[in-house]
């Protein structure tokens, strides 16, 4: 096993196209580090170039000890698995997984005996004569890891292996995975565009954005406190709200007007957010978690906004209710974390969407209270995106 290490790293097309971007990144040993982010944003590039199979314009990879930026691709001591299996159609399971290992000459008694070992961790036991064609989808990309375990590399990297699955047995691979990774020990980059995939799976998670990296960090420390509004709109189910906003300071109070509508800063996020204390008079987006809006009834503690029912999606164990609320919404251009841009303008849609108990009393049309939980809040720099802390 061993750590990996990128040190402003660049990946520069034909054309100047930057794939990526002075990308910094350090994975410890035995870690498992997930790189999410939209098509296009530089991710499989990066894990591409770990591999040897795209050479980096500029910068360092080393693995443990050695800087790999000449060394091919197998002499990295790393395995990949693919979305796309990249099964032989014509072996059995049992030469797919020993396939790396009789390519390097080893003597059969110990490729036979990796071969069961990762049969019997894989729960591949009784396929191990079938072909591909004859194995369900779970099962392949369960072959392609077992290929890539008996190796023994020091790194396993792995590209969306999951993203040719249905819903619920990428629920149930992305927990083989992580167990398998936690049992082995590991060090793995593990590359998906899912943020609920990198969420539930990574030790720590990297988002990026148009070949920039935007954050790395543990899941709940990236959802809690997000570095900008690009982390703050993609990591989260639904979406963070995104509203434009001013701040307004009376004696030690601060308050977050939207639209006529004064929200009291709770103290607990004064302190997360202690920029917004400077920031009196001028424009900040506010931003809200749907988990942090509630039926006013249910919290008549908290100040509210008013909101027109526009769409209920019961979901058995909550609702999510979308309103339109008197607010300007804003969204992330996607460019580096930073800036926001108008959406919507002019168009009468849905602008807040809230996480409610199931069984809830809403009606479409209706014109309701929305209570917002002011203690967990966040706020950004409307021109930057950056987090006002």
């Amino acid at each position: 096993m061993a750590d990996v290490q990128l040190k402003e790293v660049d990946k520069v097309y034909e054309g100047d196209v930057h794939a990526v971007q002075d990308l910094s990144l350090y994975v410890k040993d035995g870690e498992f580090l997930v790189l999410v982010g939209p098509s296009g944003c530089g991710k499989t590039t990066a894990l591409r170039m770990v591999a040897g199979l795209e050479a980096i314009t500029d910068g360092t990879i080393s693995i443990g000890e050695r800087v790999v930026n000449d060394l091919s691709p197998k002499d990295r001591d790393v395995a990949m698995v693919f979305q796309n299996y990249a099964l032989y159609p014509h072996l059995s399971v049992a030469d797919n997984i020993g396939f790396g290992l009789r390519l390097r000459k080893m003597p059969k008694d110990v490729v036979s005996e990796r071969i069961a070992w990762a049969a019997k961790l894989l729960d591949l036991t009784p396929y191990l004569a079938r072909k591909p064609r004859e194995l369900s989808g779970g099962q392949r990309q369960r072959v392609a890891m077992g290929r890539a375990i008996v190796r023994e590399p020091q790194v396993f990297l792995m590209d969306e292996p999951l993203s040719n699955l249905d819903a619920k047995l990428r629920v149930q691979m992305r927990a083989e995975i992580a167990k398998l990774q936690h049992d082995l020990g590991t060090t793995t980059i593990y590359v998906t565009h899912d943020q609920v995939e990198a969420m539930t799976m990574g030790d720590r998670v990297a988002v990026m954005s148009m070949g920039v990296l935007q954050q790395v960090d543990g899941p709940q420390h990236l959802y809690d406190e997000p570095a900008n509004l690009f982390v703050a709109s993609f990591i989260g189910t639904p979406p963070m709200n995104l509203f434009r906003g001013s701040i307004r300071v009376e004696g030690t109070a601060v308050f977050a007007e939207l639209s006529g509508t004064s929200l009291p800063v709770g103290t607990p996020c004064m302190h997360r957010y202690a920029a917004i204390k400077g920031m009196a008079g001028r424009n900040v987006v506010v931003g809200m978690r749907a988990e942090d809006l509630h039926p006013a009834a249910a919290r008549p503690d908290l100040p509210t906004l008013s909101a027109t029912v526009e769409l209920i999606e019961a979901l058995g164990s909550g609702v999510m209710a979308y309103f339109r609320v008197d607010a300007e919404r804003v969204r992330t251009p996607g460019t580096h974390g930073s800036g926001v841009e108008e959406a919507d303008e002019g168009i009468a849609r849905p602008n807040l969407v809230a996480h409610f108990p199931p069984r809830v009393d809403l009606r479409l049309a209706d014109r309701v209270q929305v209570a917002v939980d002011t203690d967990s809040l966040h706020f950004f720099d409307e021109e930057t995106g950056a987090a006002l802390r």
